[in-house]
């Protein structure tokens, strides 16, 4: 019998990558990477300090997520992307930022949930503008789903949070009712949250806004 093969939520392109994220990822990912191994991870030792955990998930060219470890010096932040130019960009701003909080695995999210991380070892989950999939054919390889919720239920510790944020109003929908469905979370605002203070606004943001463009946060805690 054939294995089955799970709906996947990204496409890996080549992609442009310069001369400054090869550098980068070339001589940094050996410090700040960690190789997928399907192991559960031991990240007080990756780390080298015990502090609240937050997963970046696609962290797209990783402006964001150096932004937010350079504003919470006492969080650390484990940042999944599947895209080489992203996670040298990650890299590049790691090392001009002086950041030690961030580790990186350039794997699929999915995976690494299912296999690295143990119950209860994340304070929070951002889930930033993930591919839309705005084809009404391809919604199936949307990120957030039934059971993703569920999976990221059970590796956030009670009290943290999960937030997701879309500038495509029938994926915010969609987060809302997914998100709304899954028993362990409930929503911190009566539908869309306030952008929240930890989430900086990015140049495509700002561009999108002034362009009459919407963004939408969900926010939900675990019970």
């Amino acid at each position: 019998m054939a294995e089955h093969r799970p709906i996947r939520s990204f496409v890996l392109r080549q992609g442009h990558i310069s001369s400054a994220q090869r550098r980068a990822h070339d001589s940094l990912m050996p410090k700040y990477g960690i190789p997928f191994t399907g192991g559960i991870l031991d990240l007080d030792d990756l780390f080298r300090r015990r502090a609240p955990r937050f997963l970046e998930i696609g962290f797209g060219m990783g402006e964001t997520t150096a932004l937010i470890a350079q504003a919470h010096p006492q969080h650390d932040y484990l940042a999944v992307e599947v895209h080489t130019p992203g996670v040298g960009g990650l890299l590049k701003l790691i090392d001009e930022f002086g950041l030690a909080n961030i580790r990186i695995i350039q794997h699929d999210a999915v995976e690494v949930l299912q296999k690295s991380l143990p119950s209860g070892c994340l304070s929070g989950v951002h889930i930033f503008f993930p591919d839309p999939w705005p084809k009404a054919r391809h919604h199936k390889r949307r990120l957030i789903q039934p059971e993703f919720a569920r999976l990221l239920s059970t590796r956030v510790q009670s009290g943290g949070y999960i937030h997701a944020a879309t500038d495509w109003e029938d994926y915010a929908v969609q987060m809302l009712q997914v998100f709304g469905d899954e028993p362990q979370l409930v929503n911190i605002a009566a539908d869309y949250a306030p952008r929240p203070a930890h989430r900086p606004m990015t140049k495509f943001e700002l561009r999108g806004l002034r362009l009459g463009h919407g963004v939408w946060d969900v926010v939900f805690r675990k019970r």
